[in-house]
């Protein structure tokens, strides 16, 4: 297996790091700019060289190149490197933006994606409501057409971000007498205005990153809807599509199992460094094997990109392995706190370990990975998908049950 990028790619790599070594850090009075200054200067700096939004058209805000894996592989482990300020990570940019270059009118492409790439408008996701989460398509919150506006009523939940952010891209029932799929419409609601209650979840990690969003009577202009009215689904679902793409990254897993050894090297187990004890380390065998093969899956996935093929079934499969993983170095890292990994990770007390916070983070991090398995769909869900679409495998007998089949 020939994992080098070859003369080509590795002649970009150097002109990449030229242009971080005479921008990034700032130097000179852009280096005295506020950091929000120095980050938005350095991004219109790496999309006009063509380094940052590669993806978006230049009518849009980007810098529209070719579309070439490798040279995205790159761009990500150079700005990394140096730490350089990525393309924003919220829900707009990894969610939105690409659904609305896929499904949006022009006008909505003008006038939402620039704002969101620069990371100056912010979104989040109105899916899930307290009755509809696996069964999203069961949803009852409703949009009414009155005049040129859609009067919303219901609730969501789980909204991510919703306390600080400008607009929710929110699934609506507009057709009451349709069936459940056919009777969605995939609107954008203004999250400043009467009507809009949002209130935060507080979390068992003391956390409040998710809230309940009430609709009572929100307004959202006509125009504001993506796709065709009542075909919100068809929507949904290529923002889904991006959503488990973000969650699967084969990054994610590298850096936590590589957080795990760390902690096993620090913490003890019988009077000596835990990663010492056998049955920590073949563990963290077992362990590696399942990381490295999910790294090795997006190398795979990079060198079909990179011929121009199809990605085939391992983009569906992403997701789940990420989650999976999360999961197990999550349970790995909480046998190695002992009875730390007991005490409330709000509390502000040392770690024994000699790493103060260090075990408040890894307590937290177990609990995220209970969560987070059901982003973007749930595990099961997961495995539904690829059974039936990567698979060929009959679909669900219960889903095709429930729909009257």
């Amino acid at each position: 297996m020939d994992l080098s990028y070859g003369p080509e790619y590795e002649s970009f790599r150097a002109e990449v790091r030229g242009f971080l070594d005479a921008h990034w850090p700032p130097k000179g009075t852009d280096a005295e700019r506020p950091k929000a200054e120095r980050v938005r200067r350095f991004r219109e700096q790496a999309v006009a060289a063509g380094y940052l939004l590669r993806w978006i058209p230049r009518a849009y805000g980007g810098s529209e190149q070719p579309n070439d894996a490798l040279r995205a592989s790159i761009l990500r482990e150079e700005f990394t490197r140096v730490r350089a300020p990525h393309e924003p990570r919220g829900i707009g940019m990894m969610m939105l933006v690409p659904t609305l270059l896929e499904k949006g009118a022009e006008w909505q492409k003008q006038r939402f994606v620039p704002p969101t790439a620069m990371d100056e408008m912010h979104w989040c996701q109105g899916y899930s409501e307290p009755g509809s989460g696996s069964d999203l398509a069961s949803l009852k919150t409703r949009a009414e057409l009155v005049g040129d506006e859609w009067v919303i009523h219901g609730q969501k939940i789980w909204t991510t971000n919703a306390v600080g952010a400008d607009y929710m891209f929110c699934l609506c029932r507009t057709e009451p007498d349709a069936p459940k799929h056919a009777g969605i419409s995939y609107l954008l609601v203004p999250m400043k205005q009467p009507g809009v209650e949002v209130r935060p979840l507080r979390q068992m990690n003391g956390g409040a990153d998710f809230n309940e969003v009430f609709l009572t009577g929100a307004r959202a202009p006509k125009d504001h809807i993506v796709g065709s009215r009542g075909e919100g689904w068809l929507v949904s679902r290529a923002t889904l599509k991006h959503e488990r793409a973000g969650i699967g990254n084969a990054e994610v897993s590298l850096m936590m199992f590589a957080g795990l050894v760390q902690l096993a090297k620090t913490s003890q187990r019988g009077g000596r460094p835990a990663i010492e004890d056998p049955e920590i380390r073949q563990r963290l065998a077992a362990l590696e094997g399942y990381v490295r093969a999910h790294e090795y899956s997006g190398y795979r996935a990079l060198s079909r990109a990179a011929r121009g093929k199809d990605v085939g079934p391992v983009a569906l499969m992403t997701k789940l392995v990420s989650t999976n993983i999360g999961g197990e170095v999550a349970k790995l890292a909480l046998d190695l706190l002992g009875d730390e990994g007991l005490q409330d990770p709000t509390s502000q007390g040392n770690s024994e370990l000699g790493l103060p916070g260090v075990w408040r983070s890894w307590v937290s991090q177990y609990m995220y990975s209970l969560g987070v398995a059901t982003a973007g769909g749930t595990a099961n869900i997961q495995r539904n998908v690829i059974g039936e679409r990567a698979l060929g495998l009959p679909r669900d007998y219960y889903a095709d049950r429930s729909s009257g089949r």
